[in-house]
């Protein structure tokens, strides 16, 4: 894609993401590991929310980066354009009353973040903390499964140091990361980012995913 075209697809899959976290977030029924660890340091530390999410992603993002998947204007971006669509459409949506209407809103929450996920990541201008972590083990860990050990050793440290749990947290855990495969292989997107030159030896090669 020429990059007008891939600036179009980040913003527009930014909006389905920040959509897709303000659903989870309505069900009431836990966050995602990431949040949940940076509610666990806040917890702690004392730190505001934005605070703590500001010192956990620079951590993100610099063990990313040590193992050359680089921050680039898309890490900014989505962090903005997601936070600002969460901070709207919770101020208009409430929590349902009926347990069976919060569940309805956990399974539908989970295509959206997935779809917006793949598609932001395959514009390929960037990765936002939390997915540049799950990125930087692929490989030699397939996404899938790299995205949801980061998931879930975020939402166990967070939880160690006083956030809850809930089981909307154990479906971004388990599902999110093999949803988010599906989603990029149905829209033939590659989610994964350009990486810095490494000093492998001659001949060595370095996997992207097909497609």
């Amino acid at each position: 894609m020429r990059l007008p075209a891939r600036f179009v697809l980040l913003l527009g899959s930014c909006v389905v993401l920040g959509a897709g976290v303000a659903m989870l977030l309505t069900a009431d029924l836990g966050s995602d590991g990431y949040s949940t660890l940076v509610r666990g340091l806040s917890l702690t530390s004392g730190l505001a929310f934005w605070s703590a999410n500001l010192i956990i992603g620079v951590i993100l993002l610099a063990m990313a980066a040590m193992r050359r998947v680089i921050p680039g204007v898309g890490t900014v971006i989505q962090v903005l354009v997601v936070g600002g669509v969460v901070t709207w459409l919770l101020d208009v949506l409430d929590t349902p009353d009926a347990m069976s209407a919060r569940v309805a809103l956990l399974v539908a929450a989970m295509p959206v973040l997935a779809v917006g996920i793949a598609g932001y990541l395959g514009s390929h201008l960037g990765a936002a903390p939390i997915e540049a972590a799950g990125l930087a083990w692929d490989p030699p860990v397939p996404f899938r499964w790299s995205y949801s050990a980061v998931q879930g050793g975020g939402a166990v440290i967070g939880w160690l140091m006083g956030a809850t749990l809930g089981v909307g947290t154990v479906a971004v855990i388990v599902l999110l990361g093999p949803m988010v495969d599906l989603a990029s292989r149905w829209l033939h997107l590659d989610v994964h980012q350009q990486r810095t030159p490494s000093a492998d030896p001659p001949g060595s090669t370095s996997r992207r995913m097909d497609p």
